[in-house]
């Protein structure tokens, strides 16, 4: 389903070769006559942009990019041979003013990255196609009242005024690589059997567990029977006239669709039928999405299914900065990456650009929500002018039509940071908070996608709208403004729609191979490094602070004599500062509902944002998310002089029986005291016990109390299925703080290859991150914790090795500065 009508039937051809490009300075030229035959012109691919293609050529550095906002790019293709008569052009998406001829005539205008155009035409067989994108540099701001506040994060505030991607205009946060081109499909359609229009498709769970799902349409020409069928039930649809039709097809008993971290992401076919002629109309999924503000009206909580769900994820940049692709098989390899971490939602913010329906298929197959975004952010948009609003809803109706039915989308706001970034300037609640974000986007939300929740903007809420406690916040307490790590309980955060942004190290191989630069030293280093546009700090500094506070440290003088060290300590500690904060917003009596880091991928390689390297490639940040992220998860809370509290937590739908166990060492291996306790978790349970009770008398387990030296320097905690022995999760707990916790332990490291191969890492004591860099491989954890005894993680070959290999590499620990080989 994609544009405002379905052609059923219809032969629909991508125009994807055969495009050629020339790029001029802006306005040179104003219609394709003028153009002479004897311009050089660039092979170029649909869907794709210009940069895409001059980097295809050679002609484009991404380092460096060229201004494109000053050229004008025409794109030709001839249609000769395409069979004379009626056919449509669908434009699915074109960035940003563009002007399309046929045949030398001006047909169509464009002004807007984010809608679908379709253009009714005559082929002749010796026909045209040309486009141009003209340069934005000089395109007229809208006319109408002058932006009452002007944000500094942009390097134009003309961008308030155009409908395109603020990617490639935030200084600091990626490079200035504009968006340009046809960077979604353009395809030749002729027309089927029949065109239906107006479709709506809205697929509703029921208390009783029933589907509903209901369809309404247009068709073009008239037809005497229509049946909608979905999971072995059908039902004819009605209509008085033979053209507009209308019903509901209910499914008992339907197996709902679920995030993958509480249940299985059902999906089902649904198929049209019209005077006997089947059309499959995609997958649907049947589940419902609301949410709980709480008893004191201040929560954000969603719930999907009748069930509480704590949403955990990361805000998505783009997964080609370049071209702007939006294939399966380049969302695929992502996407899979966020399910393996336990990820359940992956937000699009405002400050990025709309995916394509291939991005949600995936996630509904996955079983990740979507918080979309609409494509507003921080400015103060010409709202009130004669036309926008119109605009936008074509905008909305290009986003959201493709996608009815999808059961991944979850939520739908109205932008980013436009309240916070009046609210921040001083600017009363009336200048900010209007009818567009609380009316106008809202209805049109409700719309096209009634069955998911609408939020007027991220953050929203409280007496300031970035007030942690109260509504959506982004929160940086913990991260970006360097609050101590109890801050995270301290805020009261509800729910974080963005938090945290640390400058995350990659992994040394992927250092090596595309970023081979002294770290911090090197201009090209610091200039990966994100920072927000006049800043005197960037978020480098952000982790060296948290360096110094969690192992004591001084990182200035570390990087200059200890670089090797300076940069694992700085890959473990943000690990670290993730694992403890999502410990605290999911223990148990936590206010918080669910939070997403920013961000998920990085645009270049270097120490960015990003959980996921650009090469695609984890960091060790990840890793511990895929372990905070568990939906059997154990964690533990300092309690002060209430002493240390292990909790667990079961988000499955089944009962599970597990054995807690928690020990207490001393110089990493000396058992000081030990517990454990037997419970079996219910489904969508938490259990919660004391650590003087697994003990069964009183121990200063975090040292709050100080009598004497402390007895020990670290706490394990591990959770075991009962009937397997099989460890199911694990935390850790430092009384004295991290860097007295360094122990040199021995160890010992054997291969056995069975379906996969499998480590076996034996330890005689307690070693803290460990790093397994296994030649060839990708291993199931890495920089982790691991008490005395054994540990086994798997090996999984990378493309181009062979699963026979016998894996190769190095292992080291944080706390040691021997290199074991295997």
């Amino acid at each position: 389903m994609g544009g405002r009508t379905i052609q059923l039937g219809a032969d629909e051809r991508p125009l994807e070769g055969g495009w050629e490009l020339l790029v001029t300075e802006g306005g040179r030229y104003q219609r394709p006559s003028d153009i002479p035959r004897s311009a050089i012109r660039l092979a170029a691919l649909v869907p794709g942009t210009v940069a895409g293609a001059l980097s295809a050529s050679g002609l484009y550095d991404v380092e460096k990019p060229e201004n494109l906002l000053e050229k004008d790019a025409w794109y030709f293709r001839s249609l000769g041979g395409e069979a004379p008569g009626p056919a449509t052009l669908r434009f699915e998406g074109l960035a940003t003013v563009a002007e399309i001829y046929l045949n030398g005539e001006l047909v169509l205008t464009s002004t807007s990255m984010f809608e679908c155009h379709e253009l009714a035409i005559r082929l002749t067989d010796r026909d045209e196609l040309v486009l141009c994108f003209r340069a934005l540099a000089p395109h007229p701001e809208r006319r109408g009242p002058r932006a009452r506040w002007r944000p500094q994060l942009f390097d134009s505030q003309g961008l308030r005024s155009v409908r395109t991607t603020l990617l490639g205009h935030m200084p600091g946060w990626c490079p200035s690589v504009h968006a340009v081109g046809p960077w979604r499909p353009i395809s030749l359609v002729r027309s089927g059997h029949n065109v239906v229009s107006n479709l709506r498709l809205t697929a509703i769970l029921t208390d009783d567990c029933d589907g509903h799902l209901s369809a309404s349409f247009q068709l073009a020409t008239a037809a005497s029977s229509i049946r909608l069928t979905c999971n072995g039930h059908s039902s004819v649809l009605s209509s008085n006239d033979g053209t507009h039709f209308s019903g509901c097809l209910v499914i008992p008993d339907i197996e709902p669709w679920w995030p993958h971290t509480h249940g299985r992401p059902a999906l089902y076919d649904v198929q049209l039928t019209i005077d006997g002629q089947t059309h499959g109309l995609g997958l649907v999924g049947f589940r419902t999405v609301a949410v709980e503000h709480g008893s004191d009206g201040r929560d954000f909580r969603l719930v999907v299914n009748g069930e509480r769900i704590f949403c955990r994820g990361a805000v998505w940049t783009t997964a080609d900065l370049l071209n702007l692709s939006g294939s399966a098989e380049t969302y695929a390899p992502w996407l899979m990456q966020a399910a393996e971490a336990g990820m359940n939602m992956i937000r699009i913010g405002g400050t990025m650009t709309y995916e394509s329906a291939d991005f949600f298929r995936l996630c509904d197959r996955l079983g990740i929500l979507v918080w979309q975004d609409f494509m507003f952010a921080n400015f103060d948009y010409p709202v009130g002018e004669e036309g926008f609003a119109d605009q936008i809803r074509r905008e909305i109706e290009t986003l959201l039509l493709p996608i009815q039915g999808s059961p991944s989308l979850a939520v739908l706001c109205g932008g980013s940071e436009v309240y916070q970034q009046a609210a921040m300037l001083g600017l009363p609640e009336p200048t900010w908070r209007g009818a567009f974000f609380t009316e106008t986007l809202a209805f049109a939300a409700s719309d096209f996608r009634p069955d998911v929740v609408y939020v007027e903007n991220s953050p929203s809420g409280g007496a300031m709208p970035f007030s942690p406690n109260h509504g959506v916040t982004h929160y940086y307490g913990v991260g970006a403004y360097c609050r101590p790590l109890e801050d995270a309980r301290r805020a009261e955060v509800r729910f974080a729609a963005e938090c945290l942004a640390l400058s995350q190290v990659p992994q040394q191989a992927t250092l090596d191979e595309h970023l081979a630069v002294p770290a911090v030293h090197d201009p090209l280093w610091k200039s990966r490094i994100p920072r927000d546009r006049n800043a005197s700090w960037d978020f480098e500094d952000v982790r060296d602070h948290y360096l110094q506070l969690l192992y004591g440290f001084d990182p200035t003088r570390l990087r200059r004599e200890d670089q090797a060290r300076y940069l694992d300590l700085s890959r473990a500690v943000t690990a670290e500062v993730v694992t403890e904060t999502f410990a605290e917003w999911r223990r148990p009596g936590s206010s918080c509902n669910g939070a997403l880091i920013w961000t998920y991928q990085d645009i270049l390689p270097g120490a960015g944002w990003g959980i996921i390297d650009s090469t695609g490639e984890p960091k060790p940040v990840w890793y511990a998310l895929k372990r905070a992220f568990r939906p059997l998860q154990l964690v533990v809370s300092d309690e002060g002089t209430n002493g240390l509290y292990v909790h667990a937590l079961n988000e499955s739908s089944r009962t599970m029986n597990v054995i807690i166990r928690l020990t207490c060492l001393r110089d990493g291996r000396q058992k000081v005291v030990s517990g454990e306790s037997s419970t079996a978790l219910a489904p969508r349970s938490t259990y919660s016990i004391a650590a003087t009770d697994m003990f069964g008398a009183f121990f200063d387990t975090t040292y709050a109390f100080r009598f004497g030296p402390v007895p020990h320097h670290v706490t394990v905690a591990t959770m075991h299925d009962a009937e397997t022995g099989e460890m199911l999760s694990e935390a850790f707990h430092f009384p004295q703080g991290r860097g007295t916790a360094f122990f040199d332990p021995e160890i010992s490291i054997s291969l056995r290859k069975d379906d996969v191969w499998t480590m076996t890492i034996e330890a005689d004591r307690f070693a803290q991150s460990v790093n397994v860099n296994a030649h060839g491989f990708s291993v199931s954890d890495d920089w982790f914790h691991m008490g005395p005894g054994k540990r086994t993680i798997r090996l999984t070959p990378r493309p181009g090795t062979s699963s026979d290999l016998l894996p190769t590499g190095t292992f080291t620990t944080l706390g040691s500065r021997r290199v074991w080989r295997f």
